[in-house]
């Protein structure tokens, strides 16, 4: 490898991988470094949402992974009494994204092919089995200690992005600490692969059991792949009840061995954490390093993908001559954007993890009011926060820092997602476009989101975050200059 890089990836899970192949594609020469040296055989993210599906496509790696993806199904919540008290779902059609809003997926095969994207990419250079050791940083440059088996080596670049998960020694070299918002809680996630005969046995939708006594998660992975998420009780020991013998006793409610492989047991604590400085210098940090929260709806890796999404174009825009402090906006705009969903995701875990039978009748019934009645409907996408402060137009208007639509629009003969007929990049789209023959809609996508927020026109980010808004020509021109 060579002493010297545009920007080294440290980490080459998912996020470093993405970070490595979206700055190799915008001429970065990258250096990714990983001490393990193959893909982990096993799940551990499982959800993707619609935004991270539209980074995948304008990746060019989109088609990749959905052959290892499949719809989220509704999750059904069930209380204290095993009585539904609130159905989480997903946005119904025409899917706003141009994807299905939510789905879930098998990692290595999608993190193997995201590592092979990022290897094809000219200017990345990739080397496993290689760790940093050490880390200083002056005005001019980041210098790195890297060791391989024996050997160590020195390499510099202009900027280290961060993604060596939540034990990050990145991090902790720079003595970062992590805000704590208050959940810390013990479970075993067990995933199977289970045979016909257990699958007609097991509920047909995601489920959640919100039970006093062990509240359980029960998520549907494409094919034959099932998770369950089973919350310990005090005085459980970890370590014990991921063996066989206990996880099969946890799952007799539905399961047998006969009915399934058991393709990995593993304990974990889930807690609630976000770094408290995202840039150090020309340092910064991205996916587990920079946070961590509960998996209740599968945000997790995705808040990762978001970091680095974010990060990748402002880097090349100040290399390509914006001003320096557009840097700053990453850390402000991600930590405040992963805070306000962590605490969203934390207060549906701590309605999930309520262990006193009283308090568990009393939410039921919270809920049921809320639903007039009945189990309310909650939509994953709704729960998603937009940006809600950092490099956006100055004028107020609730559709600033939204994700800006990806209707289907006639390409030729026939129909192709928004982001493939414009590119990436900036752009600036009117309502009077998607109302013409420039982009001419199958559903009325745009359309409908134009006519909803009551603008003209819209100035949209590369990363597809809405800039700024005008409801006339004068204003779109002042907000271009």
């Amino acid at each position: 490898m060579s002493e010297h890089h545009g920007v080294v990836v440290v980490g080459f899970g998912p996020c470093g991988a993405v970070a490595a192949a979206m700055l190799g594609q915008a001429g970065f020469g990258v250096l990714a470094v990983d001490r393990a040296t193959e893909v982990y055989d096993k799940p551990r993210a499982i959800a993707l949402d619609h935004e991270i599906m539209r980074l995948f496509d304008g990746m060019g790696v989109a088609e990749a992974v959905l052959p290892h993806t499949a719809p989220f199904p509704p999750s059904d919540h069930f209380g204290a009494d095993g009585d539904l008290i609130r159905r989480i779902d997903m946005v119904p059609e025409p899917y706003p994204m141009g994807f299905v809003p939510t789905m879930t997926f098998s990692q290595p095969p999608v993190e193997a092919a995201l590592r092979a994207h990022a290897v094809a990419t000219p200017g990345v250079t990739v080397e496993l089995g290689t760790g940093v050791v050490g880390i200083a940083q002056d005005d001019a440059r980041v210098t790195l200690r890297l060791r391989h088996g024996d050997a160590e080596l020195i390499v510099t670049a202009d900027h280290v992005v961060a993604c060596d998960g939540a034990s990050s020694f990145v991090r902790r070299a720079l003595g970062i600490g992590f805000e704590d918002l208050e959940f810390d809680e013990p479970w075993l996630v067990v995933d199977l692969r289970v045979s016909e005969a257990g699958l007609a046995r097991l509920p047909a939708v995601a489920a959640q059991f919100c039970e006093p006594a062990r509240p359980i998660t029960y998520i549907v992975g494409p094919g034959n792949h099932r998770r369950f998420e089973i919350m310990l009780n005090e005085g459980e020991d970890p370590q014990a009840m991921q063996r066989e013998e206990a996880v099969w006793k946890l799952l007799a409610r539905w399961l047998r061995p006969g009915d399934a492989e058991l393709w990995r047991a593993a304990s974990y604590r889930f807690h609630a954490l976000v770094a408290r400085e995202w840039r150090r210098g020309r340092v910064f940090l991205a996916g587990d390093a920079a946070h961590q929260q509960p998996p209740f709806i599968g945000q997790g890796m995705c808040q990762g993908l978001r970091d680095v999404a974010n990060l990748a174009w402002k880097l090349a825009a100040v290399r390509d001559g914006a001003a320096p402090a557009l840097l700053d906006s990453y850390g402000e705009e991600r930590r405040r954007h992963v805070r306000t969903l962590t605490t969203r995701i934390k207060a549906i875990g701590r309605q999930i993890c309520e262990r006193d039978p009283a308090a568990a009748r009393a939410r039921d019934a919270a809920l049921r009011a809320q639903g007039g009645g009945r189990a309310p409907v909650v939509t994953r996408q709704e729960i998603v926060p937009p940006l809600e402060t950092g490099f956006r137009a100055s004028v107020g208007h609730p559709a600033l820092g939204t994700l800006f639509p990806q209707p289907w629009v006639r390409r030729g003969e026939g129909w192709d997602l928004l982001d493939r007929v414009t590119g990436g990049g900036w752009r600036v789209f009117r309502a009077a476009d998607f109302a013409s023959r420039k982009y001419e809609e199958r559903e009325g996508v745009a359309a409908a989101w134009f006519a909803r927020h009551g603008i003209g026109a819209v100035i949209v980010r590369p990363d597809h975050y809405v800039w700024g808004v005008a409801d006339d020509r004068a204003t779109l021109d002042a907000l271009l200059a």
